[in-house]
């Protein structure tokens, strides 16, 4: 997982709530496990006018020209606006996958659904929770002004908009620090090598017979 460094992203506005994990990846692309390469289809079923199915290529693909992220001046986002209740529905780690892979390392909502807010953390998407009031000015902004784009300090727990309004966000020091550090489940547990061999050292000797 890549350490988050401070971004400047330009911000794609998805103005729906209740947007669910389905919508996001849908369930025909969940036989794959590899973490990578749903990008494409992240939201397909919004993205495209076709049915998508698992290794079909994308790039010829008729696309829906009214949903936002086929908008030419949303291209290249890596900050997803949306509405509340964000990754509501089934908890499929497949959901963040895809935003990653689709190039968002931040989502900005006012309340997101439980399993899909901690699967962001761990998988490399930082998911900001902002008051209504202040997501639907950002909202007017990022539709008013192309290429508005949002500086995100995690480190420092800030956002900065074009005009120099710094916005305040909170975040879990203990998923801070994933995201900082770029670790896993796995990472974290790597993190404890020497304590592991120690305590398979001294179970060796405590229960040989375990071992034979």
């Amino acid at each position: 997982m890549k350490p988050f460094t401070p971004l400047k992203g330009l911000v794609a506005p998805l103005d729906r709530a209740n947007v669910d994990t389905d919508a996001i990846i849908p369930k025909q692309f969940l036989k794959s496990i590899k973490r990578s390469g749903f990008g494409p289809n992240a939201f397909d079923e919004w993205r495209y006018l076709d049915r998508g199915e698992p290794g079909m290529d994308c790039t010829n693909r008729p696309v829906n020209p009214d949903f936002v992220l086929n908008h030419a001046r949303y291209q290249g986002a890596s900050v997803l606006l949306a509405r509340e209740n964000f990754g509501c529905g089934s908890s499929r780690e497949h959901a963040p996958w895809a935003l990653e892979d689709y190039g968002f390392r931040v989502i900005i909502a006012p309340s997101y659904a439980d399993i899909f807010f901690n699967n962001c953390f761990k998988n490399g998407v930082l998911p900001i929770v902002l008051a209504a009031e202040t997501v639907d000015r950002l909202f007017q902004e990022t539709e008013a002004s192309a290429g508005y784009a949002l500086t995100v300090d995690l480190a420092a727990q800030t956002l900065t908009t074009p005009g120099g309004e710094v916005i305040a966000f909170e975040v879990d020091g203990e998923r801070k620090h994933r995201l900082l550090n770029g670790l896993d489940d796995i990472g974290l547990t790597l993190q404890l090598t020497d304590q592991i061999k120690a305590y398979e050292a001294r179970r060796r000797q405590e229960a040989a017979w375990l071992f034979l």
